[in-house]
């Protein structure tokens, strides 16, 4: 009050929120969204049904996917999806252990607040525990694999599909994985390069899950242009045209005066000669397949169908690309540039009818850098949770190809950290290691919530674990057998996950708690109306 007047710092309606009320409102907004992907953890895990606001729905035990499904107001919350968007992107697999561990992080910070521990020394503390937990990652539990390992790259991508519900054909489909990512993993500058986007997913419903195959080519999902066009060419040299074959309208309004019928006849011959000179050219080329981007007249497939030349139009950009990639072709602009050299290959171009569409299969490709796999599954639901399976079992084997580490998984891992990065939190003196304590009783989650998924009791499973990794006889590479509930080597059951999904999870889940426990103050304007006429917003 400033002379008998208030003085109004902030808008009307601003909510705000400061002290310890902002810290634990945060927390216990980040903690509810862990807890809604916990139950998805592990091969046991239970799955969510989404339905949107257009009534479509999902069925899914991705936790990524459930994330960004369900719409999230909290602004502390939407942190939390941000994390599992960054798991998904750089690693594919490990979404639901990075939220799991970032809400554990808060939940025990909370006990520490309550301690009067200043949230800037717990923050501290998270930080030196992840540096430590990353070295021991690096020096003592990943295990080094070379590219010629085959059975440790199924065993990985049989890892990360086997919490998703596909377990039932994952042999079949961990095998089309591991060829579909060796075939476009590349050698640049001295270390391998899996460039994932290069391997094209279809799906179609229809079949069973064991139909899924891997084709060494690519999948249009396109049929030919015209119905006399031979349904099938061997030995196809491909031309991949990125221009439309049709005659331009000019972009100006344009009149043709005719004086006499026998210049309409003219024009129309004129215009004919021009749609058989583009199809000389090709032919010219030696071409027997036209892929095209744009569209391709209908005299234009008229007289490529007489040549016995198959042509598919309207076909994406990224799949041209693809194609040029799979078949060794160039992507040419127009057709006088067009040249035997620019011509793709492949030992066969033809149209299958896949469930209830037609689709173009160009097979045989010589050395492809890119591939297609088809997945087939009874409905929708299931080709499009195989679809994100496949994604995630995809993005595991190209990052084993490119770090070369893994390490066990069933909990091993996460319950090896917490038992060494207790006994080091002792050298850290200072109230920062109550913070490491803290860091790593949260990492203790993962085991736990695994073995509550499984049904089974979590209290002896840990006991059990933590004796199993301490002592004379310790073994890093002891987890949770969920078949039995019982604790034994990773190894030997062949569960085991790439190093960089444990590495990028404790990063960001360390990163995002501290940056949760940060927040002292939360100033929420109030929701306002767009101001009429499209004005400026005020500053206060």
């Amino acid at each position: 009050m400033l002379q008998g007047t208030p003085i109004l710092v902030l808008k009307e309606g601003t909510e705000r929120d400061r002290g310890k009320s902002a810290t634990s409102n945060n927390i216990a907004a980040a903690r509810a969204i862990a807890d809604t992907v916990r139950t998805t953890l592990g091969p046991r895990g239970m799955d969510k049904m989404l339905v949107d606001s257009m009534g479509d729905i999902t069925i899914t035990n991705d936790g990524v996917t459930i994330l960004k499904e369900v719409d999230v107001e909290h602004p502390a919350a939407k942190m939390l999806v941000e994390v599992a968007k960054t798991q998904d992107q750089q690693c594919g697999d490990g979404t639901t252990t990075a939220v799991v561990l970032a809400g554990e992080l808060l939940k025990r910070s909370e006990h520490l607040l309550e301690q009067n521990v200043h949230p800037t020394v717990i923050t501290r503390g998270f930080q030196l525990a992840v540096a430590e937990a990353k070295r021991l990652l690096d020096a003592e539990i990943g295990t080094a694999v070379k590219p010629e390992d085959e059975q440790v790259l199924i065993d990985c991508a049989m890892t990360a599909m086997g919490s998703k519900g596909v377990a039932g054909s994952r042999d079949e489909l961990a095998r089309i994985t591991v060829s579909a990512v060796k075939k476009i993993a590349e050698q640049r500058g001295g270390r391998t390069v899996c460039d994932v986007d290069q391997i094209k997913v279809e799906k179609r419903h229809g079949g069973t899950i064991a139909d899924t195959e891997l084709i060494e080519g690519l999948v249009l999902d396109k049929e030919r242009g015209h119905p006399r066009m031979p349904g099938e060419i061997a030995e196809a040299k491909i031309a991949l045209l990125n221009s439309a074959l049709e005659i331009k309208k000019t972009e100006i309004e344009s009149k043709i005066n005719i004086k006499n019928p026998a210049q309409i006849q003219s024009f129309l011959d004129e215009e004919d000669k021009t749609f058989r000179q583009m199809v000389q050219a090709i032919r010219a080329s030696g071409a027997n397949v036209v892929v095209c981007q744009k569209g391709i007249d209908d005299v234009v497939l008229h007289y490529l169908a007489k040549e016995g030349i198959y042509a598919v139009k309207q076909v994406k950009e990224s799949d041209l690309q693809k194609l040029a990639r799979a078949t060794g072709g160039k992507i040419v602009t127009g057709i006088k540039e067009l040249t035997p050299n620019d011509l793709g290959r492949a030992a066969k171009v033809d149209e299958r009818r896949v469930g209830e569409d037609k689709m173009t299969f160009v097979t045989g490709c010589a050395n492809p850098r890119s591939v297609s796999i088809l997945i087939r599954g009874g409905t929708e639901h299931v080709t499009q949770e195989v679809e994100r399976s496949l994604q995630d079992a995809l993005k595991v084997v190209g990052s084993v190809l490119e770090d070369g580490v893994v390490c066990p998984g069933g909990g091993a891992t996460e319950i090896d950290l917490a038992v060494k990065l207790r006994k080091w939190a002792g050298t850290v003196g200072g109230r920062e290691q109550l913070a490491v304590e803290a860091f790593a009783q949260s990492l203790e989650a993962i085991p736990w919530a695994l073995a509550e998924n499984g049904g089974y009791d979590s209290i002896n499973v840990l006991i059990d674990l933590r004796s199993a990794h301490d002592g004379p006889a310790a073994n890093k590479n002891v987890g949770v057998n969920l078949t039995d509930g019982k604790v034994a080597d990773m190894w030997k059951l062949h569960v085991i996950e790439p190093a960089r999904v444990k590495r990028q999870a404790l990063n960001s889940a360390a990163e995002v708690a501290n940056m949760v426990l940060r927040i002292d103050d939360v100033i929420a304007s109030k929701k306002s109306a767009p101001p009429a006429g499209g004005g400026g917003g005020h500053d206060h």
